[in-house]
């Protein structure tokens, strides 16, 4: 088990946030909800794929929510150790229990994005599935720079979250939601810009998806090692 930061509490930090779908008596659906409105298992095999996880490597889901990704990458890399982390006690229910229904060991703990309760360089790879666009700007430069505190020299950074329109449609599409929580930055392609910020390099749009609410952009970013490169272009790390 890895260890933690000293005197953290959870609960003073975390007294306001979005909940997932944004109201509280929604969270119950939010896995159905997920699977018919937006190509889910599409976007998260991707994102799993393009992190190339390495047997024994150790895991982060930030904002893990119902635990999805998080379960899909430990199917997919049973070797791997891997934590997911939450903010809403509510969701990180439901994914326990769905872990326990498969029978899947994952390791859960309530905390914010933008107060990791882990020690530096904890993890190989660290992963935000529509977890940002939660977050105001200020909160969004926090998480990502918390991200690459934990993150290992050479380990990697994979976001899923809403991105710049690619065509007519999906920026007709985005008039209408730019303004809903904080996801206005991302519209504006502003996270690879919030990634660099914080310590970033080769920072990458991988892919992107059409959904009913707008592009869904796959990133992917790696902190550098003392000599300044990255795992995927100099070879894996661990």
């Amino acid at each position: 088990m890895i260890p933690y930061k000293a005197g953290l509490s959870v609960m003073k930090r975390s007294s306001k946030y979005i909940p997932a779908l944004h109201f509280h008596w929604l969270t119950p659906w939010y896995d159905t909800i997920m699977r018919r409105l937006y190509p889910e298992q599409a976007v998260k095999t991707a994102l799993i794929a393009q992190a190339r996880i390495q047997s024994g490597q150790r895991v982060l889901d930030v904002g893990c929510g119902t635990g999805t990704l998080t379960l899909l990458i430990k199917r997919t890399h049973p070797d791997a150790e891997v934590h997911g982390l939450d903010v809403d006690p509510r969701v990180l229910a439901i994914a326990r229990r769905k872990a326990e229904q498969v029978g899947e060991v994952i390791v859960l703990r309530q905390g914010t994005a933008t107060d990791l309760p882990y020690l530096d360089e904890t993890f190989d790879r660290v992963f935000a599935s529509l977890m940002l666009h939660h977050l105001t700007r200020e909160d969004k430069r926090r998480a990502l720079a918390e991200a690459f505190r934990v993150l290992k020299p050479g380990g990697e950074l994979h976001v899923a979250d809403f991105g710049k329109p690619q065509d007519r449609t999906m920026w007709l599409i985005s008039l209408l939601v730019r303004w809903a929580e904080e996801v206005h930055d991302n519209i504006r392609g502003l996270l690879p810009v919030f990634m660099a910020e914080a310590g970033f390099r080769s920072v990458e749009e991988i892919s992107r998806y059409r959904t009913v609410s707008g592009t869904i952009a796959l990133y992917r970013a790696c902190k550098p090692t003392g000599e300044g490169a990255c795992s995927h272009h100099q070879g894996e790390t661990s």
